[in-house]
C-alpha cells in the first residue's frame, strides 16, 4: 500500500477540512446546546452539493465515485468540527452503498440520486431492535407476504437521522421457521408511508444534534418491489455493509480525538504554571506523545481497511481492527485532553468536554468494541482451524 494520498484524495480531504472549519465548527457548540436543527440540515444540504453524501457511490447514480479512502479522510475532517454532522454523513453513505450493492436498477435510480443530492436530508439504516443490538439476527420485526404487498410490524431503536430521513433501509423477518439469521430480508421504506411511525427521540450523552429515534411499523404496507436483494438473504447483506460503516465510525472517532488533542496541545503551549508553559513538563509531553502516536496508528489501520475495500479485497477483519482501535484511542485522547486543561476541561467554556461526550458512543455504535473483538478473533482463528 502506498501511504500517500492521491491528488484527488488530497483535494477531497482539503475540501472537507475547509468546509468543516468554515461552516461546521462555528455552529457545533450551538447545535450541541440547542434543539434547532436548522443549521445541521442546511449544512447537510451543502455537503450533498459538494459530493460528500455519496462518496463511494458511482457517478451514474449521482455519487462522487471517490472510494473508501476518500470517505475515510473526509469523515475525519468533518468529525474534527462536528461529530453530529459526521455520523449523519456516515450513515447516509452506508445506506446509499447498501442500495447500490443489492438494489435493483429501478431502486438504485429511484433512491440513490435523492440521497446523494440532498433531496433527502438523510437516509436511515434500520437494523437494531430492543432485543437485537449486538445480536441483530435475533430481531423480531416481521414482514408478511400479502399478495402484491409486504406488511411490516415491529419496531427499531437507536435509528440515526430517523426524524428527517427520506428513506429507510429496513430489515425484517420473512421466514420465522428458518434458522436464526437465515429468514431475514431487506426492504426500502419511504418516509411518510402509512404505518411508519417515528417514535421518541433519545436524549443522549453526546452527539446531540444527530437525531436518534425509535421507528415503529404498525401494519405498514409496502409494495413487493420494495424488497432489496433475494428473499431471506438480508442478514448477510447487513453483516457485509456494517464492515464499511465501521470504517466511517472509526474515522469519525479519529477526527474527534484529533480535535481534542489539538485544542489541548495549543492550550498547553500557552498555559503558564510554576513560571513556565505547562508543555515544558514531562507529564504533559508524554500525554501528547502517547495520544498522537495512538491516533496515528489508528489512521494507518483505517487507511489499510479502506485501501482493501477499494481494491475489492476482504476487509471485515481490518475494518473491525480499525474501528476498535480508533474509537478506543479517541476516548483515551479526549480524556487526556480534559486532564491537560484541568478544571477548564470539565467546563462547557472549552470544547474538550463536548469532544469527550461525542467520542464515547463511537466505541458502542456500529458494533461495540467487544463485538469487534469477536469479529477479529473469529477471522484470525479461521486460519488456525483449517
Amino acid at each position: 500500500m502506498y501511504l500517500e494520498l492521491t491528488e484527488e484524495q488530497k483535494l477531497i480531504q482539503d475540501t472537507a477540512r475547509d468546509f468543516a472549519k468554515a461552516e461546521l465548527e462555528p455552529v457545533a457548540a450551538q447545535l450541541d446546546q440547542g434543539s434547532d436543527r436548522g443549521p445541521l440540515l442546511a449544512n447537510l444540504k451543502k455537503l450533498a452539493e459538494l459530493g460528500f453524501m455519496g462518496l463511494n457511490v458511482r457517478e451514474e447514480y449521482g455519487g462522487a465515485e471517490a472510494g473508501a479512502i476518500s470517505f475515510s479522510v473526509a469523515m475525519t475532517e468533518i468529525a474534527r468540527a462536528c461529530a453530529s454532522t459526521a455520523v449523519t454523513v456516515s450513515v447516509n453513505n452506508m445506506a446509499a452503498e447498501v442500495i447500490q450493492v443489492v438494489g435493483s436498477e429501478e431502486q438504485k435510480r429511484a433512491y440513490i440520486p435523492k440521497i446523494c443530492s440532498g433531496e433527502y436530508s438523510a437516509a436511515s439504516f434500520a437494523l437494531t431492535e430492543t432485543c437485537a443490538g449486538s445480536d441483530p439476527a435475533g430481531m423480531v420485526t416481521q414482514a408478511v407476504d400479502d399478495g402484491d404487498s409486504w406488511v411490516l410490524n415491529g419496531s427499531k431503536i437507536f435509528i440515526t437521522s430517523a426524524s428527517y430521513a427520506g428513506v429507510f433501509v429496513v430489515w425484517a423477518v420473512t421466514d420465522k421457521a428458518a434458522p436464526k439469521g437465515k429468514g431475514i430480508s431487506c426492504f426500502l421504506v419511504e418516509a411518510g408511508t402509512p404505518g411508519l411511525i417515528i417514535g421518541k427521540e433519545e436524549h443522549k450523552m453526546g452527539q446531540h444534534a444527530s437525531a436518534t429515534n425509535e421507528v415503529i411499523f404498525t401494519d405498514c404496507r409496502i409494495p413487493k418491489s420494495a424488497m432489496m436483494g433475494k428473499l431471506n438473504d438480508g442478514f448477510r447483506i447487513a453483516v457485509a455493509e456494517l464492515a464499511g460503516g465501521r470504517i466511517g465510525i472509526g474515522s469519525l472517532g479519529l477526527g474527534v480525538g484529533l480535535a481534542a488533542m489539538d485544542h489541548a496541545t495549543r492550550y498547553a503551549s500557552e498555559r503558564t504554571q510554576f513560571g513556565q508553559k505547562i508543555s515544558n513538563f514531562q507529564a504533559i509531553q508524554w500525554m501528547v506523545a502517547d495520544a498522537y502516536t495512538e491516533l496515528e496508528a489508528a489512521r494507518l489501520l483505517l487507511m489499510n481497511a479502506a485501501f482493501r475495500k477499494d481494491q475489492g479485497k476482504s476487509f471485515a477483519k481490518e475494518a473491525s481492527m480499525a474501528k476498535l482501535y480508533a474509537t478506543e484511542a479517541a476516548n483515551r485522547a479526549c480524556y487526556a485532553a480534559i486532564q491537560m486543561l484541568g478544571g477548564y476541561g470539565y467546563t462547557q467554556d472549552f470544547p474538550v468536554e463536548r469532544y469527550a461526550r461525542d467520542a464515547r458512543i463511537t466505541s458502542i455504535y456500529e458494533g461495540t468494541s467487544e463485538i469487534q473483538r469477536v469479529v477479529i478473533s473469529r477471522e484470525i482463528l479461521k486460519n488456525f482451524n483449517q
